[in-house]
């Protein structure tokens, strides 16, 4: 699909060259840009502390205030740039930070997360996982998103015939049929299975065929290596423009204890990413 409409989520302080970026994507597409500076709340006192309201009230205030200088320079940093624009800030609750994330990306084509929110990784946890379970919308993150493009020239497309996997596929129709290439990529498949078909990716590359879209299909053996490992590492050797995937085909609970792809993709993504709950 064609995206119109992009929103870019930054915490408060440090985001300027993130905002740029984005406004960039936005020039070359068209779009129109809704930036969310979010802030979470601090906690109230508890037990014996809960007499320290009044620091806590002015704490508070010290947030909405930050948040407030946020909203205002990145409305600075975009005027004159040329492109259609909103800033909205969000003072959020914690346990609401993912619920208002999503209510809010569901009307954008698609989320940004650069590299600007690592200043506070429970902000950035909880944005990912607020705009992949609560929007409706796909989430775009990048090591650097001056390094993203929304008009990928090589794209993976990375495919265990889920759920996830085949809306990521659905997602990225429009982007892999401008594609110079499209790589489907299966690690460690196994032929016959109930998912994969006795030749599996064929299934896959056969639906994106029909789209006009010119496909390659690469079985990569696990060899012992974590798929994600795997997947990072041919996304380097192929020098692919953008990985899309499926997200949390386990549930959330299960890859916080144990791990998982979707967690190491979101952790340290080597390209830009394209993930679809």
């Amino acid at each position: 699909m064609s995206y119109k409409t992009i929103l870019v989520v930054v915490g408060v302080s440090q985001f300027e060259t993130d905002l740029r970026a984005a406004a960039n994507l936005c020039a070359s597409s068209g779009a129109h840009l809704s930036v969310l500076p979010i802030k979470i709340a601090t906690m109230p006192p508890m037990g014996d502390f809960a007499a320290l309201s009044v620091a806590w009230l002015d704490e508070r205030a010290g947030d909405i205030e930050d948040l407030g200088k946020a909203v205002k320079e990145a409305k600075e940093v975009l005027n004159g740039l040329g492109i259609s624009f909103d800033v909205v800030g969000r003072y959020a609750e914690s346990m609401w930070l993912e619920h208002d994330l999503g209510e809010r990306a569901r009307y954008a084509d698609v989320t940004l997360i650069g590299s600007s929110l690592r200043i506070d990784e429970r902000l950035r946890a909880g944005v990912i996982e607020g705009a992949l379970f609560h929007s409706a919308r796909p989430v775009l993150l990048a090591p650097d998103l001056q390094s993203a493009t929304l008009q990928p020239r090589k794209i993976l497309l990375a495919w265990n015939s889920s759920i996830e996997s085949a809306r990521a596929a659905r997602e990225a129709l429009d982007m892999m049929k401008i594609a110079e290439s499209v790589n489907v990529v299966l690690v460690a498949p196994k032929a016959a299975s109930g998912k994969s078909g006795k030749e599996p990716g064929a299934d896959i590359a056969t639906y994106l065929a029909r789209h006009g879209i010119k496909v390659t299909v690469d079985r990569l053996p696990g060899a012992g290596r974590r798929v994600e490992d795997v997947l990072n590492q041919h996304a380097l050797d192929t020098s692919a423009d953008m990985l899309v995937m499926g997200a949390y085909g386990h549930s959330r609970v299960r890859e916080k204890v144990f791990g998982g792809v979707t967690k190491a993709m979101i952790d340290v993504p080597v390209v830009p990413v394209l993930m679809v709950r």
